[in-house]
């Protein structure tokens, strides 16, 4: 992979209030925050070591720069469709704010090397600047390489011993930019877009947690109707208690105020059996949203609620309740060799189905493009 340090923007933290109010309305503000002086721009080009405590753990990863020709090459992998609207409304806000706000979040093999030089760095040095999210308690810390020798060593490794990513978070961000940079590119000796801002970290450190659902359609069928054309498909037994599923090809469901779990029959694993990869995801949105609820589209029906997995089963419970239409499914994680497989295939995982952490934040560090 190609990376590149660059000239960082970055917030003026002594005019910060409240962390998480900033950088929780930098998406909608960020062109008044520059204009007002809440943004100083770098005053050399740099990479950082990106470090995310939570209370449960620590990712450590690397911010930089990416030449867009590797998205263009498929050296970053994809496994989302991208909506034509999606990367227009990517496009208005890049050019509206000539810059990017947020990285993209990149996947990438684990190296020794890499990850002994960031330990080393961050023994030695001190940070360059500290985040604390009171509302997440969570710690993001920056350390600033600028020194060339260090930069030229991550380039290198880079270079020899990663030579594809996978796109965790940010399809839209990487296609619109590619778009961006194509129509420039013989328009423009420099060209703005030629690079986008990148949060790489290693497999190891993202975690993938189960993204649910909840589904407003049961208007047009009743609850004996819908159970009956589950156990079609599924196995269920009633749960005394809420729960999510323990293993793949398990599903819970909360409907009419109880707790479900269904696991799927092999008459209906048995369709799926040439399939190198078969998602619950895509069986519930195949067998259950499409066929019984006519949910045609997941990622576009205003009747689906998406909800991660870091989110309690009171919440979830809280929102499946506020119409009696509802029901929930939660669904057990995708695992990151799905994932990296589909990429890898060309294919694409069902919409909606992983949730990484750590979430990368707007405005934390930025690309300026206004300055190229």
């Amino acid at each position: 992979m190609i990376i590149r340090p660059f000239q960082a923007v970055y917030p003026n933290t002594d005019y910060i209030a409240s962390n998480d109010t900033f950088f929780g309305t930098v998406k909608e503000e960020y062109v008044s925050y520059k204009k007002s002086g809440f943004y100083i721009k770098a005053s050399q080009e740099s990479v950082y070591i990106y470090r995310i405590q939570t209370p449960h753990r620590t990712h450590t990863g690397l911010l930089a720069c990416t030449d867009i020709n590797e998205y263009l090459k498929d050296n970053i992998k994809k496994h989302e469709n991208t909506l034509p609207a999606g990367e227009q409304r990517q496009m208005y806000m890049m050019m509206n704010r000539k810059s990017i706000v947020k990285p993209v979040l990149l996947i990438h093999p684990k190296v020794k090397k890499l990850n002994d030089l960031f330990e080393k760095y961050i023994k030695e040095n001190e940070p360059f600047y500290v985040i604390h999210f009171e509302s997440e308690n969570t710690k993001h810390i920056l350390w600033e390489v600028n020194d060339g020798d260090s930069i030229e060593k991550i380039q290198q490794i880079f270079n020899k011993k990663i030579p594809k990513s996978y796109i965790a978070d940010g399809h839209h961000r990487c296609a619109a930019t590619a778009l961006l940079y194509s129509r420039l590119k013989k328009k423009k000796k420099l060209n703005p877009y030629e690079n986008i801002l990148t949060a790489f970290f290693p497999e190891d450190q993202l975690e993938i947690y189960d993204y649910n659902r909840i589904v407003d359609a049961l208007g047009e069928v009743s609850l004996t109707q819908f159970m009956a054309k589950l156990s079609k498909l599924f196995y269920i037994d009633f749960l005394e208690k809420p729960a999510k599923p323990k293993s793949k090809h398990e599903i819970t469901m909360f409907l009419n105020k109880e707790w479900f779990l269904l696991k799927w029959k092999p008459s209906v694993l048995k369709k799926y059996k040439n399939k190198k990869i078969v998602l619950d995801a895509s069986l519930l949105d195949e067998n259950v949203l499409n066929k019984i609820l006519g949910i045609k589209d997941v990622k576009t029906d205003a009747r689906m609620k998406y909800i991660s997995g870091t989110e309690s089963l009171k919440s979830l419970i809280n929102k499946t309740q506020k119409s009696a239409t509802r029901v929930a499914f939660c669904l057990f994680p995708a695992q990151m060799s799905d994932l990296l497989t589909t990429a890898d295939e060309g294919g694409v995982m069902p919409p909606k189905s992983t949730w990484f952490e750590p979430r990368m934040k707007n405005g934390l560090i930025v690309q300026d493009l206004a300055g190229i």
